[in-house]
């Protein structure tokens, strides 16, 4: 039993630590309201919310943010379902020769992405994937789903066995045990991998800036060019941060407690 004098210490300690993360985005959110171009804070009657408008209208983000979301929507969808089919074959089934299968696949997350950057370009290139939409998010797949296996998999093995052994024996096949059994049980696992494959497929940067320009530039490569055009504007700049981070931040707030479950339930010994 933890006493009174330890638990007032863990709030304190905990409110310390808290007030310490979130003074530094309060910060942020005050210059982005700020009239003033260095973004310093003012009075509440004082925000300027049209910054935000104007950051949207400067920086084309309209455009930009729909690219972004059609890019995440795809690639999160493409990473859990095969994330889901590769772990379970894993951590399940058992498929033939896993032990030289898996290690392979562990491969793909200890691969840089600078040190494959120029001949994977020019591979695009060669195929005409350069600067579209589909060509991009094969990218995003191939650099995501070893992550979304070796998580899936750690998820599923974490399940009791004896589940699986007593729906083999009523008769149940392996996609019926997927569908009814594994993957309601590894719901905490599924919402944690969704938001960390949008967070990095949204926040991406050097990928499209290598390959996408134009009409069909992501929301990261647009706040890039629009705070280079404002550099000395701190309210504006801080103002399209802050749109670019919205959608990360709201899904963030819809799976709280199932990300920090999936975190807790990954982090269990195999």
């Amino acid at each position: 039993m933890i006493s009174k004098t330890e638990r007032v210490v863990n709030y304190v300690v905990l409110t310390f630590l808290a007030l310490l993360v979130l003074f530094p985005i309060g910060s942020f959110i005050l210059s982005a309201l700020s009239p003033d171009r260095s973004g310093k804070p003012v009075g509440v009657g004082d925000f300027a919310w049209g910054n935000f408008a104007t950051a949207w209208r400067d920086a084309d983000f309209s455009r930009a943010m729909a690219v972004s979301m059609i890019i995440a929507v795809v690639v999160v969808a493409g990473q859990v379902m095969l994330g889901l089919l590769g772990g379970y074959a894993f951590g399940v089934l058992g498929v033939v020769g896993d032990k030289v299968l898996f290690p392979i696949v562990l491969l793909g997350m200890m691969i840089s992405l600078e040190a494959i950057i120029v001949p994977l370009y020019y591979q695009f290139r060669t195929f005409g994937l350069t600067n579209t939409i589909p060509g991009i998010i094969l990218i995003h797949l191939g650099m995501g789903v070893p992550f979304g296996v070796f998580w899936m998999r750690a998820a599923f093995r974490a399940l009791p066995r004896s589940a699986f052994e007593s729906a083999e024996m009523d008769g149940a096949g392996p996609l019926r045990m997927l569908r009814s059994m594994a993957a309601p049980m590894a719901k905490p696992a599924i919402y944690t991998l969704i938001l960390l494959s949008f967070m990095w497929t949204w926040n991406d940067y050097f990928l499209s800036l290598v390959f996408l320009h134009g009409d069909n530039q992501t929301a990261t490569v647009a706040l890039g060019v629009f705070q280079g055009k404002y550099v000395t504007q701190i309210n504006l700049m801080a103002a399209g941060g802050l749109i670019v981070a919205a959608p990360v931040l709201a899904l963030y707030i819809v799976f709280q407690r199932k990300f920090i479950s999936g975190m807790l339930a990954g982090a269990i010994k195999e």
